[in-house]
């Protein structure tokens, strides 16, 4: 993956957290460590696929698990943040 597709994942990320009134995760290696997994899933499959979940590798019904996924906001609403820790709620 190039560091330009990083990059993408990064700004893709923090504008639809400012959007949702989320905040991206503070721990950079954390933050870093998703964002190279929603880049590599990107080049490598066309999609930038939750790198904390299993793709059954059926497009139609991976559809749920493209960042952000079909779980984040229940999963920030209970537990503060998502599943990949990715996106978090103000003040959490």
């Amino acid at each position: 993956m190039t560091e330009e597709g990083i990059e993408e994942a990064r700004a893709e990320a923090k504008e639809y957290a400012k959007e949702k009134g989320y905040i991206l995760n503070v721990d950079e290696k954390q933050l870093s460590a998703v964002l190279r997994g929603l880049a590599r899933n990107k080049e490598r499959f066309g999609a930038a696929y939750c790198p904390c979940r299993l793709r059954s590798g059926d497009p139609e019904k991976d559809r749920i698990i493209i960042c952000p996924c079909i779980y984040h906001e229940k999963e920030i609403e209970e537990q503060g943040a998502c599943h990949c820790r990715l996106f978090f709620k103000k003040g959490e």
